[in-house]
């Protein structure tokens, strides 16, 4: 099986349809997805349907937007049931947090000589959940850079010239609220770009004996050969669940195309076991 449990639909910041992710998926020989919007279940509906369609699965999930000490870390959640009021005014939140910001960073920019108005970032978002990606898009539709990662490199990263601040969920009430909604929680991530300072081996470990840390995603396109390695075996010396994905944005992530890093069978089979088990909603 080919299993890739880390996807994005432009109901937050990727650049297909539920239904086109789904269908894309099929044909690149997947039977299993993940959709994973930032800090939304609004595409999970459509992409189930679809999925029937497809002849694949697709496993209900949300990335969520969190920080520990400042800095960001993401959360995927899997199975969480979609109606949980304190996970979903969480979301709320958070998403809030993201749209409020645009008009700052909007301002940010047209000071650097790149002017912008917050009706250029909405008419790139089209979907639930406005972030940064729409800002880069408006200015890849300014003619301002020629992509997402220029737009992000120059001006929109953590500190960069348009960046500004926003709230997050601190991560370890991310963690409980998740499991708060019967979902299973996995790291996204959590070593990519030279982050593995920010959640060192002991602060991993902290969360899994405190918060009840289920997995951690090793096979990502931002974890070179050597970081992954590092990350499995400390992982599995946890009894951690280790995943694989592709983290696919469409044309927003270009070097991220579907199934690019896969989870195994067995991985994924515990992961719906434990939804399960939890009263979750795989």
């Amino acid at each position: 099986m080919r299993i890739d449990l880390h996807t994005h639909s432009l109901v937050s910041d990727g650049t297909d349809t539920p239904t086109q992710l789904v269908r894309k998926a099929a044909e690149a020989g997947l039977d299993v997805i993940a959709l994973t919007d930032h800090d939304t279940f609004d595409g999970i509906r459509e992409a189930k349907l679809a999925a029937e369609r497809a002849g694949i699965d697709v496993l209900a999930g949300v990335e969520m937007s969190t920080q520990l000490n400042g800095n960001s870390v993401h959360l995927l959640g899997y199975g969480c049931d979609p109606h949980d009021h304190a996970l979903l005014d969480e979301l709320a939140r958070v998403r809030v947090g993201r749209s409020d910001r645009v008009p700052a960073m909007v301002a940010k920019l047209s000071t650097l000589g790149l002017p912008l108005t917050v009706e250029d970032v909405l008419a790139q978002a089209g979907g639930a959940s406005l972030g940064r990606p729409h800002v880069a898009d408006a200015m890849v539709a300014k003619g301002y850079v020629a992509t997402r990662d220029e737009a992000f490199a120059g001006y929109l990263h953590d500190g960069g010239l348009g960046y500004v601040d926003r709230y997050s969920t601190p991560l370890t009430t991310a963690i409980d609220l998740v499991h708060g909604a019967h979902g299973v929680v996995v790291l996204a991530h959590p070593w990519g770009r030279g982050r593995r300072e920010d959640l060192p081996e002991a602060y991993l470990t902290e969360l899994v004996f405190e918060h009840r840390l289920d997995g951690v995603e090793v096979d990502h396109p931002d974890h070179d050969d050597d970081t992954r390695a590092a990350l499995r075996a400390f992982a599995e010396s946890l009894g951690l669940l280790t995943t694989g994905s592709s983290d696919y944005h469409g044309l927003g992530k270009t070097r991220n195309p579907l199934g690019a890093h896969s989870t195994h069978a067995d991985v994924h089979a515990e992961i719906v076991r434990r939804i399960r088990s939890r009263g979750g909603q795989p």
